[in-house]
């Protein structure tokens, strides 16, 4: 048996944010973190993007942004797992320190802007993990990040697409980033249509849909009226899939002065009901016709399953883990389970959107 998170948790937390996110990728790396079983409960199981799942939980992007614990992250639960963002040369972020945590309130801020390897050694390093395990049920998301600078994102996107397309069971071209200069302006609406479409066409000429679903990840922050613009241009331009919500600008009043005025993208617990939010009116602009990926303060299967109702087929999760551990994912899979029994659905995918009924 694994050792409970609450023995290792005052060690891993006596470290920086960033020292200690570190420690954690070299253990995955050299195979020294623990393993938990996948759940195996038919209700979990799921299709969504063409893919079968073992259960709707996932490990968010960020995590392994360079998938250097591919197979690690595998072992811990995870239905399914996203890695990077990888841009196509490395780059080494903001200026240190720039990962915040707040213990209290079970809550991050990064300010990072995408440091990683660049997508030579992430081509080798998912490269290597599908050549060992071809086990198709290890489903392996990859989100494509701008370089910092580029005036023409499409460009990038485009040349990451057709570089790292073979090795995904989805990819997601990230448009919201609170901490990259210049990505803002792809969520105006008019800009990500015309960026959208290329990108479809693109994806189109190299690969068949099922082979590489498309999807976007969204801010947790625009207005509604932007929100139901950017859903009606996924409609138009057959995105598959949509990746809500990045973290947030925004700032809870009851967080810590000096924590609150930390520069970055909040995660954690103050972004759930936001992200649910933001589930909530996507899905409803789009009648629910693009599948939507649930992200942002997932703590326990309550949050997932809200999540769910309001919309999502699938959930992630990221900040949870520095405050509860790996255990979590087995622990909100079971739990899940049990909500959906005590609702009387059969399979997660009949909760899916069952708050707009």
């Amino acid at each position: 048996m694994p050792i409970p998170f609450k023995y290792i948790k005052p060690i891993i937390h006596s470290f920086d944010p960033e020292t200690a996110h570190k420690i954690t990728i070299f253990a995955g790396k050299h195979g020294l973190t623990p393993r938990f079983k996948n759940i195996d409960n038919p209700k979990l199981k799921t299709t969504v993007l063409g893919n079968e799942f073992s259960n709707p939980i996932g490990l968010a992007a960020g995590f392994d942004k360079n998938a250097e614990m591919v197979s690690a992250v595998h072992h811990m639960g995870f239905g399914f797992a996203e890695f990077g963002g990888v841009t196509i040369n490395p780059q080494k972020g903001l200026p240190k320190p720039r990962i915040f945590r707040d213990t209290e309130n079970e809550a991050i801020i990064n300010r990072m802007n995408f440091p990683n390897v660049g997508m030579v050694q992430f081509k080798k390093n998912m490269a290597d993990f599908r050549q060992k395990n071809p086990d198709t049920n290890k489903l392996v998301g990859i989100q494509i990040a701008m370089t910092s600078g580029q005036t023409e994102p499409e460009k990038d996107f485009k040349k990451l697409m057709r570089e790292l397309g073979s090795l995904a069971d989805y990819m997601v071209f990230n448009v919201s980033c609170p901490n990259a200069p210049g990505l803002k302006n792809l969520e105006q609406a008019d800009v990500f249509h015309e960026l959208a479409l290329t990108l479809i066409n693109e994806r189109n000429s190299l690969y068949d849909k099922k082979q590489l679903p498309l999807c976007v990840k969204f801010s947790p922050d625009l207005n509604e009226d932007q929100q139901q613009a950017l859903a009606k241009a996924c409609l138009d331009t057959g995105i598959d899939g949509l990746i809500l919500s990045n973290t947030t600008t925004k700032r809870p009043d009851y967080l810590p002065q000096d924590f609150r005025e930390r520069l970055g993208g909040l995660s954690g617990k103050p972004l759930n009901e936001k992200s649910t939010s933001t589930i909530h009116n996507f899905y409803q602009y789009t009648n629910g016709q693009i599948p939507i990926i649930g992200v942002g303060g997932v703590s326990n299967a309550n949050d997932a399953y809200e999540k769910i109702k309001a919309g999502a087929s699938l959930i992630q999760l990221y900040s949870a883990l520095v405050f509860h551990g790996p255990e979590l994912i087995t622990q909100i899979c079971r739990d899940l389970a049990m909500l959906l029994d005590q609702d009387g659905f059969n399979n997660i995918s009949d909760a899916v959107g069952t708050a707009h009924t």
